[in-house]
């Protein structure tokens, strides 16, 4: 019978895997030095399986990202084997050491965390019951209660998972997916797409306010990217001020303040309904319009004494309605 080897180490001893290095950037683990993890109930080194895991208030730190939970399990490979690649040998001690095998030539390629995971950068945030983190691919996917992604220019919450891609620089949020922006703007949906602007590494030799625009290095938008687009799918809900505007897909772009649904429209405000088949939403002033389609009209129902009515004029429907020959704007959902 073939013996497992596991060697458990002492409480809260450190230890050191390589990988890849690159410029640190975001929650993004797959670029940096060694990773760093620490534990307080100790930590097991399985050679045969090739990895490594940590319990009690475990915690890897890699370059400017820590990752914290009640367990850790980090797998490792030879330097320089392919993804998906059969375990290399087992690892032979280091020479001098004592029960502590040799990370020499190796590198993580996978780490996963269980228990009130919490991954953060000096910018972000993200949380929830288990993660997995692909090295290889750069992405992160979470799941369990209490997702949230938490960046300096917006909050995102689901309730299926939550995927964070830092080098692409894209957040997917899936099942009562909300976004809630610095200044209170909120689009929520079943799916939700959102992307940041791309914030390149400093060059080597230049300050880190080169690779943010002219930003101060302390700039947390500088740091960590600005939202730069919105794509919701599925059930798709707006609020403004006075109006909620629900549609089957939409797009909002935060610089310009403009969201567009499409599919399905309906514009709402205390007892009045509008229904079309696209909307401009105006999240700066709060103004919906619906846009009629050439081949198609637009219905509205209005109830006069509906308190809401006073911030409409004297026509209401014609305040909510973009007008049957106003032309839609070339950008919108990606159908």
């Amino acid at each position: 019978m073939t013996r497992r080897a596991i060697v458990v180490l002492p409480l809260w001893f450190g230890i050191m895997l390589a990988a890849n290095s690159a410029n640190a950037q975001q929650i993004d683990l797959s670029h940096g030095g060694p990773i760093d993890i620490t534990a307080r109930d100790g930590i097991e080194w399985r050679q045969a399986e090739q990895e490594v895991i940590a319990r009690g208030d475990a915690k890897a730190v890699r370059g400017s990202v820590t990752v914290t939970a009640d367990r850790l399990t980090a797998w490792y490979r030879k330097k320089g084997a392919a993804a998906g690649a059969a375990p290399a040998s087992t690892p032979t001690p280091a020479q001098g050491a004592v029960g502590e095998p040799s990370t020499e030539g190796t590198e993580i390629y996978r780490l996963q965390a269980e228990g009130h995971v919490r991954i953060y950068t000096a910018t972000d945030q993200a949380q929830g019951d288990r993660a997995t983190y692909d090295l290889d691919q750069s992405v992160l996917v979470m799941t369990g209660r209490d997702l949230k992604l938490t960046t300096p220019s917006d909050v995102i919450t689901a309730k299926d998972d939550l995927e964070y891609w830092p080098q692409k620089h894209m957040a997917v949020a899936r099942g009562n997916a909300v976004v809630v922006t610095t200044d209170a703007k909120r689009v929520a949906a079943d799916t939700l797409v959102a992307y940041t602007t791309a914030n390149s590494p400093a060059a080597p030799g230049k300050p880190a306010a080169a690779s943010t625009g002219g930003k101060s290095p302390d700039d947390p938008l500088g740091a960590s990217g600005k939202l730069q687009r919105v794509e919701a799918f599925g059930n798709v809900s707006v609020r403004t001020p006075t109006d909620t505007v629900t549609g089957d897909r939409g797009v909002y772009v935060p610089e310009s303040g403009m969201a567009r649904l499409a599919g399905n429209v309906r514009i709402t405000r205390g007892q009045n309904q509008l229904n079309g088949a696209e909307a401009d939403v105006n999240m700066k002033t709060g103004i919906a319009s619906l846009i009629a389609q050439s081949a198609g009209r637009v219905h509205g129902l209005v109830v006069p004494n509906d308190q809401t009515n006073k911030s409409l004029g004297n026509d209401p429907a014609a305040a909510a309605v973009g007008g049957t020959d106003k032309k839609p704007p070339t950008s919108g959902p990606k159908q």
